[in-house]
């Protein structure tokens, strides 16, 4: 696997940090720029850092320990609160649909999950106060990373990605979309900007010839790209509602292939997801890939064909 500018994206998600807590970090950078995947802070706990092999914690010295005891480097309010505004770009407000949701979009394809008390009207969260924790996911640009499944099977007839969280399912669809792009017409779906990393105009992710709808939700996106773009693909994260699912099915009636991805770790995990199931059925998803894990990010531990998944469910 061939792995892109890991200490320069380490620096963009430190970058949303306290001054005191991105140096702290920064400074053990050769160990943590290849393997760390979220920075989690939490209001007056120790600073951790989720890496493919643990928990790694950062200390009062500078350093980094794997167990939580009094030389860690606490969080404090402040720099909660300073990490959120600098999130934010010092608007709050601006951000607020977002934050509603549970996570804002960063430059660069991260992504910063949040907690807090939520404001409930109408049975709608309209707001979320008092902030106590924040975990900013380290987007990674793993170029050839699709290698070992675009070489066992034709992804462009259509392809569902299965992986728990972090197991590598986003760096591999933008891998995918690289690579068929050189020769298919492709569409990608970027509803949370974690994709093609569209910031300041332009995309910082490496997403080769794609057509890019950044920011749409995903059945409105899918459904103008097939009436107005003629797509031969469209690709698109973490699909699950019934509204993906009537999405989808429009990409099959129009003879549209869709490369997508879901939170399921097993096939079990799978077999609960109606609306991905619905899918299957029509035949949107030939084949079905399912990831190692969070240790062995975008290794494939199986592959199966959709038909045959749907059967025996």
């Amino acid at each position: 696997m061939c792995k892109t500018n890991d200490g320069q994206r380490l620096g963009q998600a430190a970058d949303y940090l306290s001054s005191k807590l991105k140096n702290a970090l920064l400074n053990q950078a050769a160990q943590l720029s290849a393997s760390a995947q979220e920075i989690r802070l939490r209001v007056n706990k120790p600073v951790s850092v989720s890496c493919a092999d643990g928990v790694l914690y950062l200390t009062k010295n500078g350093g980094l320990s794997i167990s939580r005891d009094d030389d860690n480097l606490l969080c404090t309010p402040q720099e909660l609160e300073n990490t959120l505004h600098k999130i934010c770009d010092y608007s709050v407000y601006a951000r607020q649909g977002e934050i509603n949701r549970g996570f804002v979009t960063l430059s660069g394809g991260h992504r910063a999950g949040l907690c807090g008390t939520a404001v409930i009207e109408n049975g709608k969260i309209v707001n979320v106060r008092q902030i106590t924790s924040i975990n900013i996911r380290i987007a990674r640009e793993h170029k050839n990373c699709a290698n070992q499944i675009l070489s066992r099977l034709n992804a462009c007839e259509g392809l569902l990605i299965c992986g728990a969280p972090c197991s590598g399912k986003t760096t591999l669809l933008r891998d995918i979309a690289r690579q068929i792009s050189a020769a298919k017409k492709v569409i990608l779906i970027d509803e949370r900007g974690e994709l093609a990393g569209k910031s300041g105009g332009g995309f910082q992710n490496d997403i080769g010839m794609c057509d890019v709808f950044d920011g749409y939700p995903k059945p409105t996106a899918i459904s103008q790209a097939v009436r107005s773009m003629s797509p031969d693909v469209v690709i698109c994260d973490e699909i699950g509602s019934a509204q993906d699912a009537e999405a989808l099915a429009l990409c099959k009636n129009s003879g549209v292939s869709v490369i997508a991805s879901v939170h399921a770790s097993s096939r079990a995990q799978l077999c609960k997801k109606r609306d991905v199931f619905s899918a299957l059925r029509l035949g949107v998803f030939p084949k079905v890939v399912f990831l190692s894990g969070r240790q062995n990010a975008g290794r494939v531990s199986e592959i199966m064909c959709g038909d045959e998944l749907y059967a025996v469910s």
